[in-house]
């Protein structure tokens, strides 16, 4: 009985491990930039760069597919790496972009900016993104929207929702209710994280209420992406408030 038992327990951790690397496969597409495939219509982008006093870090984006069209959220760092992320994903995905949304105006969100809109890809943002990057003399979105934006791709919904100042004045969410999907950015915090992070353009007071709102304006989220570090569910959202309440 115990060496069955042995048996059955290795055989089941095995399965975990195999579902789980099928679930949520990770796909290198080049030494600095991955993909997470959370379902057969939405990845995690995840590129790599150093970025002076924080060293070399890991930023998080989402790809949504729907019957051969795509949007993109968030940029990878630069153009050369948001380059090699849309040819990868076009050839091998087969699949035509034709929407990007940035989460704010950091590098970390809207920094390939340039090379999507030499591509002709439409791009949508916060109308204080599109200010704060004219301020920055920056490459800007072309469409600015108030509070949120309503988007479509094929019949799938694409939701915008502007909650509040947090990491940024500008910062929003966006949420994929066919998947489940709340794509935070980084006014979320992973659950390995203790630290509110980069608060040069941060609005400290406002974060904790801004995150009540995400918290009560989508409590289906299954999957919440953060804008560094590991994916989770739900509870990133209070465990974000945590910290930024401190």
């Amino acid at each position: 009985m115990k060496h069955k038992t042995i048996i059955f327990s290795l055989l089941f951790s095995l399965h975990c491990t195999l579902w789980g690397q099928t679930s949520n496969h990770t796909i290198k597409i080049s030494n600095d930039i991955d993909l997470i495939r959370l379902s057969p219509n939405a990845y995690i982008h995840v590129s790599r760069a150093n970025m002076g006093s924080f060293g070399l870090v890991s930023s998080n984006g989402l790809i949504f597919i729907d019957k051969g069209l795509a949007f993109l959220f968030d940029t990878a760092i630069d153009d050369a790496q948001t380059k090699t992320l849309i040819t990868w994903v076009e050839k091998n995905l087969h699949v035509a972009f034709v929407g990007f949304v940035p989460n704010h105006w950091h590098g970390d969100c809207m920094g390939g900016l340039a090379y999507l809109k030499s591509r002709h890809i439409p791009s949508y943002a916060n109308q204080m993104t599109i200010d704060l990057a004219k301020k920055n003399h920056l490459p800007f979105p072309d469409k600015g929207f108030r509070d949120s934006l309503k988007l479509k791709l094929n019949d799938k919904a694409i939701e915008c929702y502007y909650p509040g100042a947090a990491h940024s004045t500008d910062n929003i969410v966006v949420w994929i209710p066919s998947e489940k999907i709340l794509f935070a950015g980084c006014m979320a915090k992973e659950m390995q994280s203790t630290s509110k992070g980069n608060l040069a353009d941060a609005d400290i007071k406002a974060w904790p209420n801004t995150i009540k709102k995400v918290m009560a304006k989508f409590p289906s989220a299954r999957i919440v992406i953060p804008g560094h570090g590991a994916f989770g569910g739900f509870e990133i959202l209070p465990h974000t408030l945590e910290i930024v309440s401190k």
